[in-house]
């Protein structure tokens, strides 16, 4: 006989207070015990505020306006709001994406878990000190008094989430909710985590709903797949059907999304934008960024239908869709051919850096060819944005070494460098929101590289930064509007337009899609690649992505602890690594299969 489902969603409603607008329409899903469910989809799909949904929260403004949610046959949104307390924690936890912001600062990580089980009233003081020590172990963290004396501050990251973990599993409950418990972890720190996760369910029995927009993780983790898309559920189904043979165009343009490591292959972005829920109405919300919409796809909203069992889909030719392969188009391999030493754009030798007495470059060298783009890859702590930021002439700390810009001698220090130098070298952050001044325009952000170094006649400055947008894949008419006023992905096209306004021969990207939805990271890859081939432009490209590096890079350096273990074409380091510790990286990131299921 099957087992009874741990968790039952019907027709989940949640809507914006006072306006009836409805931010997540009519949801039904059920969880079994130890099962993992997949709830995927780009920000603004209604992921977050479906699984707030799940532990009977709605956040200020909104309200959960219809349906049910019975965890061990206990029901949630119905309930008064002090049971709901209870069963928080008891009956269902919740493990938010930035742990630095979830874990109290001023109360060591000991307290913290013991005020878990004494609010639920789980235990004696013996029990529950036994307790700890075990959800600690299952977490892999120390359960020595030591550790259990320290404060949030002194974690890393990667403690930090695991802490978060173990707050949400100590009282045992019968579901976990992970809101993205790996974005912007490290492969080998995600790795970790993932492993963790998967050995806590099955030790502990509890069921999880893992929400994510990265289908590579979630394809490693997940039994079970649900795809938002504007506050509806969209598509349905096991994993290997939902990644094999999806039902639905968004789905499939998600997965043609998503770099792989096993291959290299062009990255198609989706055009345009999702719909809010204000601009959804009767109508299939994808209508108007799918390829295969039909008039009748305008007239009303799909009904969710079953097209295998245990699979359903919300599109009308959800049969058409399953048929076609998910396949990306090939790249065409690299776009740069290794020339002479006189070809390069950057010579770096004996490069070390250092925080205050801290050595964290050791004697590096390195060589970037016009018209290349080499990745530098590494763990957190391993030096890459310090090596990037010395080329740059940004590290804070000291450093000594000599580099040369296009045969030119370059100074350390971006004060000490020509005009000439600091035009033709720009660098891109990793966030956006920190990088571009909320108080200027996008116009002004854009213009001020214009007007510092000269470029054009000033009368004409205004016709280049319109040119720039288009150049980026934004509509002219964003030069008006403030950075608060933009998504993640354009304000990440901002800081690129902004750069390109020097007119750089080299562009150093720092971690530039660490933290963006799949199909957002393919459409800024496809751009830069575009402005490799339209520019003869050279990038250094930092980061943690074994699959983007793939996707984009021609040749690949390999960092640890400040110093490089291995380097080379892209394709020979990632399909025959000389070094252990590549072939860890490789061995933690997660894998894509469209052919069936993700793979270690």
């Amino acid at each position: 006989m099957p087992a009874e489902p741990v968790l039952r969603a019907a027709g989940v409603t949640v809507a914006v207070s006072g306006s009836g607008t409805r931010i997540i329409q009519d949801v039904d899903l059920t969880l079994e015990p130890r099962e993992v469910l997949g709830l995927v989809g780009e920000s603004g799909s209604g992921k977050t505020t479906l699984s707030l949904a799940l532990v009977g929260y709605a956040r200020p403004g909104t309200e959960l306006a219809a349906g049910s949610v019975r965890i061990d046959g206990v029901e949630l949104l119905d309930a008064p709001e002090e049971e709901r307390r209870r069963s928080r924690g008891r009956l269902v936890s919740y493990v938010p994406q930035d742990p630095a912001s979830s874990i109290n600062p001023a109360i060591t990580v000991g307290r913290q878990l013991r005020e878990a089980l004494e609010v639920h009233h789980r235990g004696s003081e013996a029990e529950r000190r036994r307790r700890i020590g075990d959800v600690l172990e299952k977490v892999q963290l120390p359960r020595t008094p030591e550790f259990l004396g320290r404060y949030p501050h002194q974690l890393s990251g990667g403690q930090q989430q695991r802490v978060c973990i173990a707050m949400a599993a100590v009282c045992r409950p019968r579901v976990i909710i992970l809101d993205e418990p790996t974005t912007g972890l490290d492969v080998t720190t995600q790795g970790h985590v993932l492993e963790m996760l998967r050995d806590l369910i099955a030790s502990e029995g509890a069921a999880a709903v893992y929400v994510t927009h990265d289908l590579a993780v979630v394809a490693e983790m997940a039994q079970r797949l649900v795809v938002m898309y504007a506050g509806l559920l969209v598509e349905e189904g096991p994993a290997e059907a939902v990644i094999g043979r999806s039902a639905h165009p968004y789905s499939r343009r998600l997965i043609m999304a998503t770099p792989s490591l096993r291959e290299r292959r062009a990255l198609t972005g989706i055009p345009g934008s999702p719909l809010t829920p204000r601009e959804r109405a009767d109508r299939c919300p994808f209508a108007d960024r799918c390829e295969f919409v039909e008039p009748e796809c305008r007239a009303r909203t799909p009904d969710v239908e079953t097209v295998a069992p245990g699979h359903r889909s919300r599109c009308r030719r959800a049969e058409l869709v399953r048929r076609l392969a998910v396949e990306g188009p090939a790249s065409g391999g690299v776009w740069s051919i290794l020339g002479s030493p006189a070809d390069h754009v950057l010579e770096v030798r004996g490069l070390s850096a250092w925080y205050s007495r801290d050595l964290v470059l050791h004697d590096l060298g390195l060589f970037i060819s016009q018209g290349e783009c080499l990745a530098l890859v590494g763990e957190s702590g391993s030096g890459k944005t310090t090596l990037a930021r010395c080329v740059g002439g940004l590290h804070p700390g000291g450093a000594r070494g000599s580099l040369r810009f296009r045969g030119d001698e370059l100074a350390l220090r971006a004060g000490k460098r020509s005009t000439a130098a600091r035009r033709g070298i720009q660098y891109v952050f990793q966030n956006p929101y920190g990088s571009l001044n909320p108080r200027q325009t996008v116009g002004q952000l854009i213009r001020l590289p214009l007007d510092v170094f000269r470029i054009g006649p000033r009368g004409q400055r205004s016709g280049q930064v319109r040119q720039l947008l288009r150049r980026v894949a934004l509509n002219p008419d964003y030069e008006g509007r403030y950075p608060d006023q933009l998504s993640g992905g354009e304000r990440q096209r901002v800081a690129i337009a902004r750069a390109l306004a020097a007119e750089p021969r080299l562009l150093v990207c720092d971690e530039v899609t660490s933290s963006v939805d799949v199909s957002i990271q393919a459409s800024i890859l496809e751009l830069l690649g575009q402005l490799r081939r339209d520019m003869d432009l050279t990038l250094l490209f930092i980061t943690h992505n074994l699959a983007v590096v793939r996707t984009i890079a021609d040749r690949v350096v390999i960092l640890k602890d400040g110093r490089f273990l291995e380097e080379g074409p892209t394709s020979r380091v990632l399909d025959a690594p000389s070094d252990p510790y590549t072939l860890e990286l490789l061995t933690n990131t997660p894998v894509l299969d469209v052919a069936g299921r993700a793979g270690g």
